[in-house]
């Protein structure tokens, strides 16, 4: 098997990130070699990046075993399948004034960095499908995650007539076939969210008809006491809710369960842009982590210091050409 990627970053990637990268990407595979699971939390933009073009592949070759990410990620792969000819790039985006960004509004389009997702065909195309899925799902009395209506609104086939990408580069797709497990905290600050939310404020939604954070806590709890019997890694891309959030179940289970006997995660990285500052998770370097009861002191811990658009990719292509 050819290996163009692992041996291009073997040869020249030798020093400070480049390295870390490497030594990352190596300690990743050998989780998986010793029948280690892996979590991969999004935070970010990544779906916009579109991360799924790759990160589809990881998933259908079990090279991650659980996501966490935000509701911005669970949702934007799929505006990203169903709109995709209708974003706009921006490659001048710093050079943008206040009436530029206005202008930008008024036309629909939501800016994301250098991309524009744009309303009426990504947001309000799932929105008229989504709906009906929620009511569905109240009136048989039925309550389910996020991330599961997400997978009944994929599934269901709905969506089809709008396909603009090709399947196999979404990475929601992916992990409804599979029935991936997820967790995604702070759902409600998503565009979803928002609009459920309008849903229950005008009364024709129960809130209680999208389970809680609390129940992806309690849901993610029970996965990691059933699934860490050789080790569960922690593959972290950027920081955030999507990142705290899933970590914390090693020291509630330990701490508040009462339960010594849980494993800390077995591999620690993370892609961070956010330098070691004053309070900063993002920030914080893996060692603080220890102080918390999530990391043991022989962990293999990892930081890249750089931008996850590039450095996800090189590392996902690396684990494929295992």
């Amino acid at each position: 098997m050819k290996k163009p990627i692992t041996n291009f970053i073997e040869k020249y990637f030798l020093h400070f990130n480049a390295a870390a990268l490497v030594d990352a990407a190596k300690g990743y595979e050998a989780q998986l070699n010793k029948g280690s699971k892996m979590l991969v939390s999004l935070a970010g933009a990544m779906s916009t990046a579109e991360l799924g073009k790759i990160f589809a592949e990881m998933i259908r070759q079990n090279k991650v075993q659980i996501v966490s990410c935000t509701g911005a990620n669970l949702e934007e792969d799929v505006m990203n399948l169903v709109a995709h000819s209708h974003y706009k790039r921006v490659p001048n985006y710093r050079d943008l004034t206040p009436q530029d960004e206005w202008d930008l509004l008024e036309k629909g389009l939501n800016r994301v960095t250098d991309t524009c997702i744009p309303e009426e065909e990504a947001f309000r195309r799932i929105q008229e499908h989504i709906v009906k899925i929620w009511k569905e799902a109240e009136a048989k009395g039925e309550r389910y995650l996020p991330h599961e209506y997400m997978y009944k609104l994929l599934l269901s086939g709905v969506l089809e007539q709008y396909y603009e990408i090709d399947i196999k580069d979404s990475w929601m797709y992916a992990a409804a076939e599979k029935n991936l497990p997820i967790i995604c905290p702070g759902w409600e600050d998503s565009t979803m969210g928002n609009i459920f939310a309008s849903y229950v404020l005008k009364g024709e939604l129960k809130a209680s008809t999208v389970k809680s954070g609390i129940e992806y806590m309690t849901f993610l709890a029970d996965w990691y006491t059933n699934n860490s019997k050789n080790g569960i890694g922690f593959f972290q891309i950027g920081g955030g809710i999507a990142g705290d959030f899933p970590i914390c179940v090693v020291p509630m289970l330990y701490q508040d369960m009462e339960k010594p006997e849980t494993p800390f995660w077995s591999y620690f990285c993370q892609i961070s842009d956010s330098t070691t500052s004053y309070g900063s998770y993002s920030g914080a370097v893996p060692n603080e982590k220890i102080t918390w009861g999530k990391l043991d002191i022989d962990t293999p811990k990892f930081i890249i210091e750089s931008d996850a658009t590039i450095v996800a990719p090189l590392i996902f292509a690396y684990l494929l050409e295992m």
